[in-house]
């Protein structure tokens, strides 16, 4: 099964969960931005977890499906359309050879996922499919994905019975009649509530900006990418100059350079950091932040370690459900022999 590239859009790139267990070299992780979104993606066409998916960033994609093949869309809505049809999102979709797939505008939020049944074949550069594009490795050939790409697919996970092509629906796919519940992805317009931990040196900072922090509202600008999203605002002040010995930072680390303008450290991020860090995005809200688009703006909210662990469990819980009803639903819809 394959897949040929049309339009490149903005930013496409293989991503899967990411690069670990190689930081202390000084390996970023990368990995998809908003990770809810990739393992649903995967889940929805029989795939594991950590199988490859491609992320799309904004809109502009179009692609050719060169072979009848199952694939989802989850994530932000960036108006997926299959021959200029609407196609349904957060549900698995049998989509017909020769049919072009083609992302317009945001609707909400601003990266999608597009995961393939077998998922696409890539090989792993340690133990990643990510592409890490400033040091050229993992993905397809390290780099965004350009016109005329042909990404090969690995043996479909569920059936491809040539007799069921009828199931298609005006010849170009066919969607199953359920799908999840994507409600948190409607909000990305507004202003989004971010739960965090203080930082380290949270109390360096002086009284005023610990309140501007958590009480102000930060704007993302234009500046953002994976690496980071850089933030503006009321500026953030230490209350005497100091020097930080760089320590290790991970996913959700907020540091404050000298202008006292926030980063939101991201997929991208490196392994160590030197600023003043003055607080922690909790797990459970990065996708949140993968999905605002620049000027968009969060408000800071304050919670408690224990109040993070039992959201982080409490999320745990939901997502081990939810892909044992989605392992069920397929069972069901294309009798895929799955091992629940």
């Amino acid at each position: 099964m394959s897949l040929k590239i049309l339009k490149p859009g903005m930013l496409a790139t293989i991503q899967d969960l990411g690069r670990y267990a190689y930081g202390k070299y000084g390996i970023i992780a990368a990995g998809a931005m908003d990770r809810y979104a990739c393992q649903v993606a995967n889940w929805l066409v029989g795939n594991e977890t950590d199988a490859a998916v491609l992320e799309i960033t904004w809109s502009g994609l179009a692609l050719e499906i060169q072979t009848t093949m199952w694939l989802s869309i989850t994530g932000g809505d960036l108006s997926p359309r299959v021959n200029g049809s609407k196609l349904p999102m957060w549900r698995p979709v049998r989509v017909k050879a020769g049919s072009v797939l083609s992302f317009q505008m945001p609707i909400t939020g601003c990266r999608a996922y597009l995961a393939i049944s077998g998922g696409f074949q890539v090989d792993p550069v340690m133990d990643s499919y990510s592409t890490y594009i400033r040091a050229g490795i993992g993905g397809y050939e390290g780099r965004p994905l350009q016109k005329g790409d042909v990404l090969h697919t690995r043996p479909s996970n569920l059936p491809l019975n040539p007799n069921e092509d009828s199931r298609l629906d005006d010849g170009d796919y066919y969607a199953v009649p359920w799908s999840v519940s994507a409600e948190d992805y409607a909000l990305h317009k507004e202003q989004r509530r971010v739960r965090v931990l203080r930082g380290r040196q949270f109390e360096d900072f002086d009284n005023q900006s610990q309140q501007h922090w958590l009480g102000q509202a930060y704007q993302v600008t234009p500046q953002s990418d994976r690496m980071g999203y850089r933030l503006s605002g009321s500026p953030l002040q230490l209350i005497s100059a100091k020097e930080y010995i760089s320590e290790p930072v991970s996913l959700g680390t907020v540091q404050v350079p000298a202008d006292g303008q926030p980063i939101i450290l991201m997929a991208d991020r490196q392994t160590l950091g030197g600023y003043p860090k003055i607080a922690q995005v909790i797990s459970v809200d990065i996708p949140r932040i993968a999905q605002i688009p620049p000027g968009g703006r969060l408000l800071f909210e304050e919670v408690t370690l224990s109040e993070a662990e039992s959201l982080y469990c409490r999320r745990s819980r939901e997502m081990r459900v939810m892909e044992y009803m989605i392992r069920l639903k397929l069972k069901e819809e294309t009798g895929w022999l799955s091992s629940i």
